[in-house]
Formats: C-alpha cells, structure tokens, sequence
C-alpha cells in the first residue's frame, strides 16, 4: 500500500477500531503532523497523554517522549513507529553521571529538562520543558541549590531570566547547538521586517544573552519561544513575515495554521534525522502489528513520575 490517502484510511480505520490516538511532536515530517490526533510540543504531548482515555498510545516523536507517555499512563500500550528514533540531548547524561553529579551537590535540587531518559527523571526532583521551565525554577525555593541539566543553552536562557545561580551539565541538542548566531542575523539581514523567534535550546541563545546584558536594543524584539509558545505568537501577531530558528519541522504546523503568513528557517540545516525517521508507512504498520510497545520498569516508571507530576502541577497553576 503505497497510496497515501490509503495509508491514512486504513490509519484513521484501525484508530477508531483499536481506540488509539496518535500524538506527534511538532518537529515530525509533515504527513505524520496531519495524521495526528494532537500535534504540539513536549508538554503538550505529556500533557494529552495523561488526559486521553485511548487503549493504545501511538507516539511520534523520540524514545524519551514516548518513555514519559508510558510513565503517565502506565495501563496504556505506548507504541513508537520507530524505536530507533532518539535523542542526542538526552544521551549525553545517564544515570551513573547524574548520581555522581549529586553526590558533588548534597541537598541541591536536581531540574531535568524532559529530554532525559526516565532513569534521569527517577533521580530528578522536577521535570520541565522550554515552556515551563521559568515557571517552575521560580517555584523553588531561593536558598536551594540547583543542578540543571541537561541542556546548557536552556539552562543559560532560564538562569538569565529567573536570576538563579545553576549548575549546569554541558550537553546540547545537535540540531540546535547547529544555529549560530550568524544565521540569525544573516537573516535578519535579509528580511528586516521579519519577526525573529528563537528556541531557547539554539546555540545562538548564550550569545543573545550576553549581548542583551550589553546592549538591551540589540536584542529587544527577538521572542525566545518554546513550540507551543511560537505556535500561539504566531497566530497572535499581525505581522506577516517570520523566522524561526528551532528544528524545520515546525514550519509545517506554523504554515498550516497560517496560511496567509510567511516561515523562513533561521537555517535550512537545523533537521533532527531522529525525528525524520518515523513515516506515514511506519505509523500505519504500529498500529497494525501493535509496535514498539515503550514499557518503563515499575520502579523506575514510579519515581520518575513524580518530577514530572510536579512539572505538570506547577504549569497547571495561574
């Protein structure tokens, strides 16, 4: 079956005869964002996998998001198309580097960003993503000691903005780290009227907020935005033109829900071939032979889960 209407016929058949609903994250090819049943970012996905009352969790995105899918919903079958699909982030910390990490921090308070792998999370005190990540380092107490990992330029980003001291782990998204700070104003450069909106991970981000502390005008209308974030800004706004600087997948969604607005990529380079692995092909055959189930150890899957009950309970709050 080759035909891509009847891909997505037999796709939308045995989703309501199996009672699934498929999730993906805004940076997957866009045959599979259309097919979705919800499309967004990291919250947004964890936060539609704790609410849907489907049997069957088909998850397009990376391992480690369908890895939280299974810890919220531990009596669903969380499927990804892809199992290969993974996330050079969250491979740059494991388990035996963060207890090390803690036993140097006694008592520090330990924030992971979601892209971890649940062993992290199990050791991690709170869970954020780039949307609520400020929100909940706000949250903690000002005389603890905080450990962030594992992304470096987020963490620059939120301690810049909540005024926190953290430590933070040295890894990066290589997709991200990709984006410089020349690509950025070379388009600035080209399109002056553009918006420029950037993802908190991109290498460009420490440099913008360094050069934001020396000159506040340089970078005062740039937006650092998570997905979700640039999805809402973007409908919001009345301009008519806008670069984005995250992952090229998220062009898609941004055109789709804006068709009479224009989306540049701060650079045409900054593709994850992780999230490029899963296919409408691949999808449909998940769901048909009901693969590859996602299933973190009880033990694990329990302390896990409470960072991310803490993540989901603080962006719950006004």
């Amino acid at each position: 079956m080759s035909n891509l209407k009847a891909i997505n016929e037999e796709i939308n058949r045995l989703r309501k005869e199996k009672n699934a609903v498929i999730l993906a994250h805004n940076y997957q090819i866009g045959e599979v964002q259309d097919i979705a049943d919800y499309t967004g970012d990291s919250l947004g996905l964890s936060q539609q996998a704790a609410e849907t009352d489907a049997d069957i969790i088909v998850f397009c995105g990376v391992h480690f998001m369908a890895e939280t899918a299974s810890i919220i919903s531990p009596h669903k079958k969380v499927l990804i198309p892809d199992t290969d699909a993974g996330c050079s982030l969250a491979d740059t910390i494991n388990l035996k580097q963060l207890k090390e990490w803690k036993d140097e921090h006694p008592g520090a308070v330990v924030v992971s960003y979601v892209n971890t792998t649940a062993e992290v999370k199990s050791e991690t005190d709170y869970c954020v993503t780039s949307s609520n990540a400020i929100k909940v380092v706000n949250a903690i107490p000002e005389d603890k000691e905080i450990l962030f990992l594992p992304d470096m330029f987020l963490g620059s980003y939120v301690a810049k903005k909540t005024g926190r001291k953290m430590h933070l782990w040295p890894g990066e998204c290589h997709v991200h780290a990709g984006i410089r700070p020349k690509d950025i104003q070379k388009m600035r450069d080209e399109r002056p009227k553009a918006e420029m909106v950037v993802h908190p991970e991109c290498g460009c981000t420490t440099s913008f907020l360094y050069h934001s502390i020396k000159d506040e005008k340089s970078t005062a209308d740039i937006k650092f935005l998570s997905t979700g974030g640039m999805r809402k800004f973007a409908e919001e706004s009345d301009s008519d033109e806008f670069i984005i600087a995250t992952e090229t997948g998220m062009l898609h969604s941004l055109r789709k829900d804006n068709p009479t607005k224009k989306f540049y990529p701060a650079s045409e380079n900054a593709v994850c071939e992780y999230m490029k692995m899963i296919t409408i092909e691949k999808v449909l055959r998940s769901l048909q032979e009901e693969i590859y189930e996602v299933k973190v150890p009880e033990n694990i899957a329990h302390k896990a889960k409470l960072s991310i009950d803490r993540m989901l309970e603080i962006s719950a709050l006004d």
